[in-house]
């Protein structure tokens, strides 16, 4: 489903003659195309599933939030706004985000399931909120979450 909408939003980009819609796409065609023949490796032949490529498409944008940081500390304005920019078109393939609010009772949720008690029981925490909230939430608030309740 994921790459059905990827290829139209292509098709529609390069209808609108969109150049920044276009070329972020295709980096994303790029990187979906580089994992799908290294799944084939590893004796997948129809390429990498939708939870992969959705967590494909949430490192996309963070390191593009990283890029941003960066390019804020060194006085690139210009280069900032491009990157946010890329991170607009790779959101609208992504499920929504959840609150702060949603996030902060998902992880008090878990830390209940799982009767956490300590820091040893961050890493149990986090991998069922990925196994339930993958796409849909940002881990490294969650984990910084986690880590608190749990100190």
């Amino acid at each position: 489903m994921l790459r059905e909408q990827i290829s139209e939003a292509y098709k529609k980009a390069m209808k609108a003659k969109d150049q920044k819609s276009v070329s972020t796409i295709r980096l994303i065609q790029a990187a979906l195309k580089d994992r799908d023949i290294a799944a084939r490796g590893k004796g997948i032949s129809d390429g990498i599933s939708e939870s992969e490529i959705q967590e494909m498409l949430t490192k996309m944008v963070r390191q593009r939030k990283d890029s941003i940081d960066l390019y804020e500390q060194g006085g690139r304005l210009e280069l900032a706004q491009q990157e946010q920019a890329e991170i607009d078109v790779i959101a609208n393939f992504l499920p929504k985000q959840m609150s702060e609010d949603d996030v902060a009772s998902a992880v008090e949720s878990i830390i209940g399931e799982l009767n956490a008690q300590g820091l040893k029981d961050i890493g149990p925490c986090m991998a069922e909120l990925k196994k339930r909230h993958a796409g849909s939430m940002d881990f490294s608030k969650a984990s910084a979450m986690v880590k608190q309740k749990l100190s």
